[in-house]
Formats: C-alpha cells, sequence, structure tokens
C-alpha cells in the first residue's frame, strides 16, 4: 500500500491511459486500410477540427509536412494500431490526405531480376563479413 502522497506507479510503467481509451474503445478505423508506410499530410487550408482530444490536434500539427502513419505513431508515443484509427478518422473528416504506398507488385515491376541479384550479392558478401 502506497503512503498519501507517494506515487504508485513509476516511469517504467508507461501511460496510465490504455491505447483503448484514446480510440474509444474502436480497433477499427474509418474504412481506411492504412498502410504504416502511407503517406499523410494536413489539408491546405484545414478546415475547423471536430475533435477536442489532444492527440487529434497533434496529428494535424505533426502532418503540416508529409509524414507516414509510422512516423506520425513514432512521434506521439503511441501504438501503431492506435494511431493508424486516429489518422483514419482524420482523413474521414477530410483533415488529412493521404497516399497510399506502392504494392508489391509494382516494386517487383520497377526493380527487374538483374537488380535483385545484386541484392542477393550484397546480401551474400555481408554475411561472409
Amino acid at each position: 500500500m502506497t503512503r498519501i502522497g507517494q506515487s504508485w506507479f513509476d516511469d517504467a510503467a508507461g501511460p496510465l491511459v490504455r491505447p483503448y481509451a484514446v480510440t474509444r474503445g474502436r480497433t477499427m478505423g474509418a474504412g481506411h486500410d492504412l498502410d504504416m508506410l502511407t503517406l499523410v499530410v494536413t489539408v491546405s487550408p484545414a478546415p475547423r477540427l471536430q475533435h477536442v482530444e489532444t492527440e487529434y490536434a497533434e496529428i494535424v500539427q505533426l502532418c503540416g509536412t508529409a509524414q507516414s502513419v509510422a512516423e506520425v505513431s513514432a512521434h506521439l508515443n503511441l501504438p501503431l494500431a492506435v494511431t493508424k484509427i486516429l489518422v483514419g478518422d482524420l482523413i474521414a473528416e477530410g483533415m488529412l490526405n493521404f497516399r497510399v504506398p506502392a504494392s508489391s507488385d509494382s516494386y517487383n515491376d520497377i526493380a527487374g531480376i538483374g537488380d535483385l541479384n545484386i541484392l542477393q550479392a550484397v546480401l551474400d558478401g555481408i554475411r561472409k563479413l
């Protein structure tokens, strides 16, 4: 039992608000299938923010320049799943524009078989070190 005025948690305990509280219990976003590499940027001029939670305002401010969802997650120190939901909410409201990353199929179209051989040779060289 803790004494009056004594903290009952330490810095290693992490945040006291669980991620599902930030998303109000939701585990799915507003219908956008966001990848961690999806780029998001604030719409200019930005409409009035509908949410009072500070995370939404921080995302809008941070995305003044294009950021990936993973970068937003890292800057806010939130789990990626939570960040995807919050970003999806802002996209649905028209606050953010987004661009999905190229699919892995288009990477294969860009990188010819010769490029894959070069990458394999580099990997083999690294393993020999």
